[in-house]
């Protein structure tokens, strides 16, 4: 691994251990030349289904594209960077369980929208705006309107350790 501070091509690993929900490894290196420390993280090479845009246009899926929609959703929000990784994996190998050689850009969209609602009412509404295309106040009002009526992501949380606490009383 190249050095990315001085390039040399010296790098020894310190530390490496599991990342994300396992599928990472996440590797502390330093350069033996100018003794900069840097972080890597290694994850296996799997065959991703192509991506039909609405245009019919095809082209190969790009987790750094998932990656920066959902960034710019999330700006501002108290979501951690593990949480968004986590979600952006789940996301992936639900693509690849899928078993399709191509997915409609809809489906994903569908999914990171899925997996937003429970990280973050208001970053699901901010990537919905522009996904769904709203086209006025109404439109934001409905899909407001809508998640008041579920239980927000706290709320699933606790209910889901009021449930858990149950198992620990017996």
């Amino acid at each position: 691994m190249r050095c990315p501070f001085c390039g040399a091509q010296d790098t020894k690993v310190i530390d490496s251990r599991l990342a994300g929900e396992g599928d990472q490894i996440r590797r502390r290196r330093e350069c033996t030349v100018c003794k900069e420390r840097f972080t890597t993280y290694e994850t296996a090479e799997l065959n991703l289904p192509r991506v039909v845009k609405q245009d019919g246009t095809r082209a190969p899926f790009d987790g750094r594209k998932l990656r920066a929609g959902m960034v710019r959703a999330l700006e501002k929000r108290p979501v951690s960077t593990e949480q968004l990784e986590t979600a952006i994996n789940r996301i992936t190998r639900k693509l690849m369980a899928g078993g399709e050689r191509e997915v409609p850009s809809l489906q994903i969209g569908e999914l990171v929208m899925e997996e937003l609602k429970s990280l973050d009412q208001v970053a699901y509404v901010r990537f919905a705006s522009v996904y769904r295309k709203f086209e006025d106040v109404n439109a934001f009002r409905e899909e407001i309107d809508r998640l008041e009526n579920q239980p927000g992501p706290e709320a699933r949380r606790q209910q889901l350790d009021l449930l858990s606490g149950d198992d620990k009383n017996k």
